[in-house]
């Protein structure tokens, strides 16, 4: 592909990454993005570090940087915006591995005027350990992912969404400027109220499902759980914003935790009452009491979920999907819907007692 340049002779786009402390994984991303350049792009790293590894790398590196002070991502890459000269601005973060390509397979979507925005697919990558695999298919499952587009990919070139999430994602720069650019303060979901602006203003987003960024996912059960809470946290912060985020699906989440624990009791309550008739207990024979209803019925809801849990990830995006990774849905999967339920119920508490907070949500271990 040729290079492409402006009318001025510029660069045509400019990627921003907004950064805090991870100046190991932003190397990668940024020696990625250097061997790669052809002088269609320009790179900006906004650094809200409290050290100088991220500005020295920088330097190293010969990349423009922004010394950031806002205390969330929202702001930064509002603040990486007022600085963009390009017709174009792409976003990513700093702990994914661009491809060969990246900017130029989104990019040349511009040519059609009504593509306002164009993003692509996110997945672990190959590299990353096995339990990291698991999240990705847990990500990717069909059904089980809360209304949003992780779990799904269509069959096509180019398709109209709503939502691209941020780690893989252009805008006309004058788009951006015409709907205000990000919610200032948002904590997080900053991605999806901005794009819920650009579609309220008549502009039109798209996907490309063949531009893939891969993406680290949480190495392990717990951390992937802090990373879904803060989602379900800030998720639900969002719809209080813009009431109309809120999807069947994610009322449903925001339950999950409540019906888990019935669920359970109540199958804690009917195994209590097996006693001596366990040969009875798992037939249909017998005289039927309370407790033997509550143990036949929440274990069968409890079968039948975990069962959609595997068809979810079995026909889901991930290409990581396995035998081992799918079978491990049946704890990924209710750990994520645990996790973004109590992150939605956690806000909607801190909505009712005006708690909410407005520190900038990382639950990441940084460097």
């Amino acid at each position: 592909m040729a290079v492409r340049h402006d009318e001025r002779g510029g660069p045509l786009a400019t990627v921003l990454i907004p950064t805090i402390n991870n100046p190991h994984e932003l190397r990668v991303v940024l020696e990625n993005l250097l061997r790669d350049s052809d002088g269609t792009y320009g790179i900006i790293v906004i650094d809200s570090s409290n050290n100088s590894e991220t500005s020295d790398l920088c330097v190293e590196l010969g990349v423009d940087r922004i010394a950031d002070s806002s205390r969330t991502r929202a702001d930064a890459c509002n603040n990486g915006i007022s600085v963009v000269e390009t017709p174009y601005t792409i976003f990513t973060d700093d702990d994914v591995i661009p491809q060969s390509g990246w900017v130029r397979s989104l990019i040349r979507w511009f040519d059609e005027e009504h593509v306002a925005g164009v993003g692509g697919t996110n997945f672990a990558p190959e590299e990353d350990p096995w339990l990291s695999k698991c999240t990705d298919v847990a990500f990717g499952a069909r059904v089980m992912t809360a209304g949003t587009r992780y779990g799904a990919r269509p069959d096509a070139e180019l398709v109209e969404v709503t939502h691209n999430p941020g780690v893989n994602v252009a805008y006309r720069t004058e788009v951006l400027r015409d709907v205000g650019g990000f919610d200032k303060g948002a904590i997080g979901a900053e991605d999806v109220l901005l794009d819920s602006k650009i579609v309220s203003a008549s502009y039109r987003l798209f996907l490309d499902p063949s531009c893939t960024m891969p993406h680290r996912r949480r190495p392990a059960l717990f951390p992937m759980m802090r990373q879904i809470r803060n989602y379900g946290y800030v998720r639900r912060l969002a719809i209080n914003r813009v009431p109309s985020l809120r999807s069947p699906t994610h009322r449903a989440v925001q339950m999950f935790p409540l019906l888990a624990t019935i669920a359970m009791l109540a199958l804690a309550y009917g195994a209590a009452g097996g006693g001596a008739h366990w040969d009875l207990w798992f037939t249909f024979e017998g005289e039927w009491s309370l407790q033997r209803a509550a143990f036949h019925f929440s274990l069968g809801m409890i079968s039948l979920y975990l069962l959609i849990c595997i068809l979810g990830a079995a026909l889901g995006t991930s290409p990581h999907r396995s035998a081992s990774t799918v079978i491990a849905s049946c704890i990924t999967i209710p750990a994520a819907h645990l996790a973004y339920g109590w992150g939605m119920i956690k806000a909607e508490w801190g909505l009712i007692r005006g708690t909410v907070s407005i520190v900038a949500i990382d639950d990441k271990e940084r460097f």
